[in-house]
């Protein structure tokens, strides 16, 4: 009995590493050739800081084989945060229609925030490693702003995922967390 969950272990384990071993031109011909598409997005230009903003975005692919919604965010004296990978469900990998969010809450407080830009990038990869163009969309922290909400009937307010990057000031790199970058 033992043998044979080893056994198939160990084929499962193998069968995964060669999949991921794969050529690109092995995974085009697996999946298509074809990348996705953004089709439309809308995001507000200015939030509250410690708000959570909602983008939106409209998508497409016609291989069916989207994977993940591929974020970075550069914040003015910070610099570039680490890549988000937002999976996408198995309903949506042809199209997809709804909003990822990006909470700006943080830890240390929201304060750094205030009078400062950030920029976030959107791509979308599919399973054989295309991705589509990238779209990006700069946003400004204000106590005194609220978040403009898309035109009416154009998103569904169907959540697509968290867009996984806290964002943070240099200081809090530094530890004391407060202040402005």
């Amino acid at each position: 009995m033992k043998n044979g969950i080893v056994t198939g272990l160990v084929t499962l384990l193998l069968t995964a590493g060669c999949a991921t071993m794969m050529s690109f031109e092995e995974k085009e011909k697996i999946y298509g050739k074809e990348a996705p598409v953004i089709t439309e997005t809308y995001a507000s230009k200015q939030i509250n800081p410690g708000d959570t903003w909602k983008v939106y975005l409209k998508a497409s692919d016609p291989d069916g084989d989207m994977q993940s919604i591929v974020a970075t965010v550069d914040l003015v004296g910070s610099g570039t945060h680490p890549v988000s990978y937002t999976r996408i469900k198995d309903g949506n990998r042809k199209e997809l229609s709804g909003f990822v969010s990006l909470n700006t809450w943080n830890p240390s407080g929201e304060a750094w925030l205030n009078n400062l830009t950030l920029t976030l990038t959107v791509q979308i990869k599919d399973r054989a490693g295309h991705l589509s163009k990238a779209v990006t969309f700069p946003l400004e922290f204000n106590g005194r702003y609220i978040q403009e909400p898309p035109p009416p009937g154009v998103f569904p307010e169907q959540n697509l995922g968290p867009i996984m990057i806290t964002l943070r000031s240099f200081h809090d790199d530094q530890g004391s967390g407060e202040g402005r970058p």
